[in-house]
């Protein structure tokens, strides 16, 4: 299948990179700006060619941002919601150029593509509600003729590091709320996948340059691993959301504890759903391999682990044996392919690696997968994917492989089952597939699942906006997108007002003049 992407890279007004480096985002120029190649993992071609930004042009970026967030946290919070709707609204217009533009510059299958940029959309329809309902609380006071209460202020500019599998859609989640909070933004987006990010600024851009907004408010800088650490140690920034890996997080969260800063963490995952006697096992099917092959077994989300119990553990397994001998691999521009490519060649070499150290642990493969080879897989980053029976202890089962490398294990009771999926370091998602409402109240209590998503009858990957999404443990701790997450972007001040003629002091404390 051929891949043409110029109307769509015309849509969104990058087919000519130099021309989409403007103000407003770090837009490189310089001759000592590394120069980087971006290779799409569908077809092995070269999209673009970006400059990586270097440390004088990332502080030009911040004292741009600075600049802007003095107006912009004036602006009453419904009208900054009004500027949202319509970033939104732009969204939508764009969406299936900017959904195959993800599928082609990160992989994902193009139905993936389309449902990250509906996230943004629905992100921003939140956050238009929220901005007309950022509310604090009244307290009574101990003393007559005093009023209490909290309020929230913005906190600022938000630094955003995000990761290549969700090359927007996590950026909406932080960017979308932390405007209407009155904060303005800096994104550093994965440099395996700039393109979709520079579309994006375009987009929000245009809309707040209709408004005649200050640019500032929403920055992008294109740069590696140096920018992200300039990122972290900058006290400017009083918040840093980081997306990544568990090493990568620790880093980030040193950095920024280091200077008493906020750090708001969404890092790795090693996801189970535990398979009782009491499943309906074709249900659980679906959760399964769309959790493991999904977006090839790189989202944060992706199941890792399957506990099942021993009474139905045979025919599950010959059920998703023949499930995994349906899967289509290919071009996932393709809607009739189920999986993608990994993210580049050494995603591949780290995935060949984890079978090879589950085989010396002892696994036994159901399923293992390769490398694919062939016209088809040009790129070189196509792999089959793989299913192996293991122990939860062993070493390579307690880390996230970043790969659609799935894991069985055996259980009798239910409390093993609890015991086995929180025994790993990880605490994101996790999933329980019974009809038994005592199974399912128990996974949900105290006694239960330890990980911040707990489903039932859902696999473990894919979320609703409206939820607070994050985990527990090496996961982080962060919660992004609904519920209350917003109050993460904002400083919470608490006000007391003397109405009376007096002023007398809390806990009766006297001091008299």
């Amino acid at each position: 299948m051929r891949v043409d992407i110029t109307d769509t890279l015309k849509d969104l007004h990058i087919d000519n990179i130099n021309a989409a480096y403007s103000s407003g985002s770090i837009w490189a120029s310089g001759a000592d700006n590394v120069i980087k190649d971006i290779i799409s993992p569908v077809d092995g071609k070269k999209i673009a060619t970006v400059k990586m930004a270097t440390a004088n042009e990332y502080n030009i970026v911040v004292d741009q941002a600075a600049k802007a967030f003095t107006t912009w946290r004036t602006i009453p919070a419904p009208k900054r919601g009004e500027i949202v709707r319509q970033i939104g609204e732009a969204l939508r217009e764009h969406k299936a150029h900017l959904g195959k533009l993800v599928s082609y510059e990160m992989g994902k299958s193009l139905q993936e593509g389309l449902g990250e940029v509906q996230e943004m959309i629905d992100i921003a329809d939140f956050a238009v509600g929220l901005s007309r309902q950022l509310y604090g609380l009244t307290m009574h006071s101990e003393r007559p003729d005093h009023r209490m209460y909290e309020q929230y202020h913005p906190l600022g500019i938000v630094g955003i590091i995000s990761a290549f599998n969700f090359p927007v859609a996590v950026w909406s989640w932080n960017a979308m709320l932390a405007w209407v909070c009155g904060d303005v933004c800096i994104w550093k987006p994965s440099e395996k996948t700039p393109l979709t990010a520079i579309a994006c600024q375009h987009i929000a851009q245009a809309v707040f340059k209709k408004n005649n907004i200050d640019e500032g408010v929403s920055c992008l800088i294109i740069g590696d691993k140096n920018i992200g650490e300039l990122m972290a140690n900058d006290k400017r920034l009083p918040l840093i959301s980081a997306t990544g890996s568990t090493r990568m997080g620790k880093a980030v969260g040193a950095a920024v504890g280091a200077r008493l800063g906020r750090s708001l963490l969404e890092l790795g995952g090693n996801n189970a759903i535990i398979i009782t006697e009491n499943a309906d096992l074709d249900m659980a099917l679906i959760g399964a391999v769309f959790g493991a092959v999904g977006t090839a077994g790189q989202r944060c989300t992706s199941t890792r682990r399957l506990i099942i119990h021993e009474s139905v553990y045979d025919a599950f397994k010959a059920k998703l044996v023949k499930a995994y001998g349906q899967l289509k691999i290919g071009n996932p521009l393709d809607e009739s392919n189920h999986m993608g490519p990994l993210i580049d060649q050494d995603a591949v070499s780290l995935y060949l690696d984890s079978i090879t150290k589950c085989k010396a642990e002892g696994a036994k493969f159901v399923i293992e997968g390769n490398k694919l080879d062939g016209e088809a897989y040009s790129s070189g980053c196509y792999v089959s994917p793989s299913v192996a029976e293991v122990e939860n202890y062993y070493n390579i089962v307690q880390h996230e492989t970043f790969a659609p490398l799935l894991y069985l294990i055996k259980y009798k009771t239910l409390t093993d089952a609890l015991a086995l999926q929180n025994d790993v370091p990880q605490g994101l998602s996790s999933a329980i597939m019974t009809g038994n409402l005592r199974e399912a109240e128990t996974f949900l209590s105290n006694a239960g699942s330890d990980c911040g998503i707990a489903n039932v009858n859902i696999g473990t990957s894919g979320a609703e906006i409206g939820g607070a999404f994050g985990g527990e443990k090496e996961t982080g701790g962060g919660r992004e997108s609904g519920s209350d997450a917003w109050k993460v972007y904002m400083r919470r001040q608490t006000n007391t007002i003397n109405y009376s003629t007096k002023l007398p002091l809390a806990q009766g404390i006297k001091f008299d003049l």
